[in-house]
């Protein structure tokens, strides 16, 4: 058996496999093959880096050196000067920014340097669909130590209580205490279940994603603990149709832990029996609300339903149910195997840990970040996230996807934790992060998740069917230029009744961007109202695209590429757009290569 003395290791994850790495593995092995070096050099499938803007990435160890933005013609380079000569390909690494100097490795940049893995320990480190690999990272050695040592499930129970872990899905429950009501729940026939919510839905999200294509078998091992814990023994992941490769590498993983006797009966020959089986979701948002789930998993319409009773008393098939997101079961192996002290240290006072969040927008480095609880959205913006580029300004960071808030640049300060976002108007939520610039209209940003609510509601309870459409009518006149001033008191009083009202967590939490907006950019309303002007000049009722006579050098090219022959002006003259025939789509700027077409 040959010696291993080079790994190749790339990110096989959705963002880098849209970007063709599965070529790129492709191309290596053939690259080694053709060197004959196919049995010293592995070349490792691995799960999401996290720097996802920089993908496809390809990582070789043992230097830890990081390439980023690598193609299929990069291939034989790497191979032949690194692998082969031992030289590290300086132009492939990783640069910060455009004109600055390299890090050979991922933990050398800014981007990681904020950062503590703990979720996300194995994503982009081990192969996803290899349990060896997970065994190596101490993989199943939480489940054997609490199942060959006969530790207590209330002893389980109570560690998840004094780590402080709380639900990273977005309402921030006690873990440890949902536990507790689970396991003190009774059936007449004594079946309970355990439920994983991976019906990610938040626009602009996929950290759940990440981590069940990255490292499915921490979510298994987690499920099957928590199965002991609460004394259940069926469990089942919902996950949504649209993640092909999460799906795939959950199959595997499940499969591998039954072949190793980690899933199924009598595990560890303990007398414990668990085992999981996957629901396939059509991607309903409103299938993230925990009765919704579990409405769908029985095979009904993912419709909420009222409570009490708790799904902890009275859930899945009518038994006692516990059901946590992909992101806490991640971190329930990390605590176990290296004690609830350990994690109650990261973190504030009454949010303890760390958490993922999906980076993107106006942002340099889009991607998956993990960062300790209480780092506040400055490090996150300006030092993990690079800033905002084109020398555009900060404006606001949206946070909880449709239940959040928008975050002003004027709280940039504000720490990252579940208490400090609530008392500014917004929420930790799953963990979405949209930053926006100065062309960011705020408005038309509440408009944007408004509409998403009302394409998701489920429409069983009237505050969220009707009022919600009602919201979106007025913001749409209010962006169309057709907007008054009492306008602005009637959204508010809205958006408090659906809070009030709504029968699930999602309706009452789907007012929020607009509260929050109306709140921290009231302005920005009262200028789309009272003055009838856009001031991101984003709206398109409120903006108009006109020409610059002494810029204009009448080269013609936005006159040709008008879609509705709204300019006119002969050649080397001036040019006039009519602004009855604009429809405001911005060809003509993007055509222009004098600058002499602006918005006003």
């Amino acid at each position: 058996m040959s010696l291993i003395r080079a790994h190749i290791l790339v990110c096989t994850g959705t963002g880098c496999s849209s970007s063709e790495s599965p070529k790129i593995i492709e191309a290596f092995e053939k690259e080694l093959a053709a060197q004959g070096m196919d049995k010293e050099v592995k070349v490792v499938r691995t799960g999401c880096f996290g720097l996802c803007a920089m993908g496809p990435i390809v990582t070789v160890y043992p230097e830890g050196a990081c390439y980023t933005k690598v193609t299929v013609d990069d291939v034989a380079e790497i191979v032949s000067e690194h692998i082969v000569k031992g030289r590290i390909v300086k132009r492939l690494l990783h640069k910060e920014e455009e004109g600055t100097s390299t890090a050979t490795s991922l933990n050398e940049t800014q981007f990681y340097k904020h950062q503590k893995r703990i979720a996300l320990r194995n994503c982009g480190v081990i192969d996803p669909e290899n349990i060896d690999e997970y065994i190596g990272k101490d993989g199943y050695a939480a489940l054997g130590k609490i199942l060959t040592e006969k530790i207590p499930p209330q002893k389980v129970i109570d560690d998840i209580k004094a780590s402080g872990l709380r639900g990273r899905g977005g309402a921030g429950f006690s873990t440890g205490m949902k536990w507790q009501f689970t396991a003190n729940a009774t059936a007449s026939d004594g079946i309970k279940y355990v439920c994983c919510n991976a019906d990610e839905g938040d626009p602009g999200a996929f950290m759940d994603r990440s981590v069940l294509e990255g490292d499915p078998h921490s979510v298994i091992e987690a499920m099957t603990i928590a199965g002991y814990a609460v004394g259940a023994h069926q469990g089942y992941i919902y996950v949504r149709a649209e993640y092909p490769i999460a799906v795939q590498r959950l199959e595997i993983a499940i499969k591998q832990a039954k072949e190793y006797g980690l899933l199924g009966e009598n595990i560890f020959e303990s007398g414990f029996d668990f085992d999981l089986e996957l629901r396939l979701g059509a991607g309903a948002f409103v299938c993230g609300e925990e009765t919704a789930l579990m409405r769908s998993i029985e095979g009904g319409r993912g419709e909420p339903k009222t409570r009490p009773p708790f799904p902890a008393n009275k859930g899945l098939f009518d038994r006692p149910t516990l059901l946590n997101n992909v992101e806490t079961y991640a971190n329930i192996t990390w605590i176990l195997n290296n004690g609830p002290e350990a994690f109650a240290a990261i973190g504030t006072e009454k949010s303890k840990g760390t958490k993922v969040f999906a980076l993107g927008g106006k942002i340099t480095n889009t991607g998956l970040v993990e960062i300790p609880m209480g780092t506040t959205l400055r490090t996150v913006v300006e030092d993990i996230g690079g800033g905002v580029p084109n020398g555009k300004a900060f404006k606001a960071a949206q946070t909880g996807g449709p239940s959040g808030g928008c975050i002003p640049a004027s709280l940039i300060d504000v720490p990252v934790d579940y208490e400090s976002l609530a008392e500014i108007g917004s929420i930790m939520g799953s963990g979405g992060m949209i930053i926006m610039d100065e062309d960011n209209c705020m408005v038309d940003i509440a408009k944007f998740f408004l509409e998403f609510v009302v394409d998701e509601s489920c429409g069983k309870c009237a505050p969220c069917r009707i009022g919600t459409k009602r919201l979106l009518e007025l913001l749409t006149k209010i962006t169309e230029g057709n907007g008054e001033p009492e306008d602005l008191d009637t959204i508010e009083e809205l958006c408090n009744h659906i809070k009030q009202s709504a029968l699930c967590g999602l309706g009452q939490t789907a007012p929020n961007p607009v509260l929050s907006t109306l709140q921290h950019f009231r302005s920005e309303y009262e200028a789309h109202v009272n003055e009838k002007r856009c001031p991101a000049k984003v709206c398109k009722a409120l903006i108009q695209y006109v020409v610059d006579p002494v810029k204009c050098k009448g080269c013609t090219r936005c006159a040709k590429g008008c879609p509705t022959g709204a300019i006119t002006g002969a050649v080397r003259a001036p040019h006039v757009i009519n602004q009855a025939k604009c429809i405001k789509c911005g060809a003509c700027m993007d055509q222009c290569r004098f600058g002499a077409i602006s918005k006003e």
